[in-house]
């Protein structure tokens, strides 16, 4: 069983940083993509931002130039460093990998950007 433990939403005011933390534990033998997505009151969930087992990256054109998504294979963790954060980007943050062609899902974190 793998589980996935997020860390570091919060509340931040507009033009603040937060940085996430996802890492995921259990029976792991190959750890794929690793992704963000988010998911705002009344609106579909999103994906923001995604880091391939080679270390390529995409991001949505929301968030480019201000977040910067990376990995630490060694810890099976991936992260999402938010800068210049707007109110828009309040949202609930998920965390999904993929590992042994199955998808996991983190059970969210609180992002509230306030203006």
């Amino acid at each position: 069983q793998v589980r996935l433990v997020e860390s570091g939403g919060g509340l931040v005011q507009a033009g603040g940083s937060l940085k996430l933390s996802c890492t995921a534990s259990g029976s792991i033998f190959r750890l794929s993509a690793m992704n963000w997505y988010r998911q705002a009151p009344g609106k579909q969930r999103e994906l923001v931002a995604q880091i391939t087992s080679l270390g390529s990256t995409s991001y949505a054109d929301s968030v480019k130039g201000r977040f910067t998504i990376s990995r630490d294979n060694g810890k099976n963790t991936v992260y999402l460093q938010m800068n210049s954060l707007k109110p828009e980007d309040t949202a609930t943050y998920y965390c999904n990998i993929l590992a042994d062609l199955q998808s996991y899902w983190g059970q969210g974190t609180q992002v509230t950007v306030s203006s």
